[in-house]
């Protein structure tokens, strides 16, 4: 069996199974968290999924108006020393704005999205990523998202469109959801 090194575990550390919870995995400890639900994921995606060996194990939930995402900046993603990758900044963004999407029973896939990145984010801080649908015409939703840290400073803000799926598309993207969530 192949060692592996988990997100979060100290250098050095490597274990030959995944575990059971990681530092991001744990529920975030929002507001009013007994009020919201969770957004539903696939457990293999980067993001969300807490079955990805190297993913981020992002949970996402909804409050009846916004996504919502807690995560430390892993050294493991950093792009230059102690600092987190953009990307991985970007990826976050795009995944909070498209779980408003989902949370709303509307499956869609990103057609555009813009970042403006404000402040570099060090590895180790805490970041929330808020994501919210800002309007929808026809098939395509407009949204909004920003990563904020603990003190709440805005390190980056991101717009997105969304192309609702076609019931093609639809279908084979519900496979992919852990038992048959929505």
């Amino acid at each position: 069996m192949t060692s592996h090194r988990i997100p979060g575990q100290a250098p050095g550390h490597r274990s030959s199974q995944l575990p059971a919870v990681s530092p991001i995995d744990k529920p975030p400890p929002f507001p009013y968290q007994h009020q919201m639900k969770e957004i539903a994921k696939y457990s293999r995606c980067f993001v969300c999924g807490d079955q990805h060996e190297h993913g981020l194990r992002a949970k996402f939930l909804w409050d009846g108006e916004k996504a919502v995402t807690e995560v430390v900046a892993l050294d493991e993603f950093e792009g230059y020393q102690g600092i987190y990758h953009g990307g991985i900044i970007s990826t976050l963004l795009d995944e909070v704005m498209v779980k408003a999407i989902l949370a709303q029973d509307v499956f869609a896939v990103t057609a555009e999205m813009t970042v403006r990145y404000r402040k570099p984010v060090n590895t180790g801080d805490k970041l929330r990523f808020v994501g919210r649908v800002t309007g929808n015409r026809r098939r395509v939703y407009m949204t909004e998202g920003e990563a904020v840290g603990s003190d709440g400073t805005v390190y980056a803000s991101a717009t997105g469109k969304y192309i609702q799926a076609n019931e093609q598309l639809k279908d084979r993207l519900m496979t992919s959801l852990d038992d048959g969530e929505v």
